[in-house]
Order: structure tokens, then sequence, then C-alpha cells
């Protein structure tokens, strides 16, 4: 999953990443172990600093949840709800968002309006004033 904002400039279509995908189970692992937890009745956010300029995104969605389509219309609802409000995220982030059973019985617009509200202001409170440190 590449989320992303295109830019029109004199007839040229160029796209600007703001969030990649998280596929490596060592990179979710880094999270739950070396981020940030920020709970909700919905769902759980991880955070971490990778020190890209894009934003990595993994969304887990356990066997709790229910069956494969109760799993796969969960991650569908919040992808959706990242779209809507990536661009106000801050850049530089490994996120990994766990589905809660709760997150079944809301919509799209209840979850972005959470990640709107509380999620987003909350990564820029954790991440706004600490420098990215490098190993070395």
């Amino acid at each position: 999953m590449i989320c992303g904002l295109f830019v029109l400039s004199q007839g040229e279509v160029s796209v600007l990443l703001l969030t990649d995908a998280m596929t490596e189970n060592k990179l979710f692992q880094l999270c739950y172990r070396k981020g940030t937890c920020i709970p909700s009745r919905m769902v759980v956010l991880y955070a971490r600093p990778n020190q890209l300029a894009v934003n990595r995104l993994g969304i887990t969605t356990g066997k709790k949840l229910g069956n494969a389509v109760c799993r796969s219309r969960a991650r569908r609802l919040i992808r959706q709800a990242w779209r809507e409000n990536e661009l106000d995220a801050p850049i530089g982030l490994d996120i990994v968002i766990v589905a809660r059973t709760r997150l079944l019985e809301e919509n799209a617009v209840s979850l972005s309006h959470y990640l709107r509200k509380y999620g987003i202001p909350a990564l820029h409170r954790v991440y706004a004033d600490k420098p990215m440190r490098r190993k070395g």
C-alpha cells in the first residue's frame, strides 16, 4: 500500500509519497517494543521515528476480530481513515495501527474523526520536540 499526494505542474503529474507500507515483521516488532503506544477504544497506535522522508504504515488485525471478512473490513476502515488524515501526520515515523473489536461496530467516519482529533495530535506531541537519533 502506497499513499501519496498527486501534484500537477505544467501538464506533468508527479507523486509526492507520504506513506509507504510496512511489511517486515522486524519493523513491526521494533514499533511494539521501542515505540510509543497510544491506545483508544477502536485502535491502538504504535509509533517510532524511522529516519526516512516518508512514513511507513503497518496494519494489524488479529483473529479476535472475527473471520477474514471482518478482518478485511477493519483493514479497509483503517486505510480509509489514514488516507483522509495522512497530510496532517508528522513525517518520518513507523506507525502500526492495531484494530480492536470495537472498530467493527464503527464506521470510517468515526475512525477518521478519532485520528483527526486525538491520534494525529498525539503523534505530534510525542515526536515534535524529539530529534531523531542516528546510531554511530
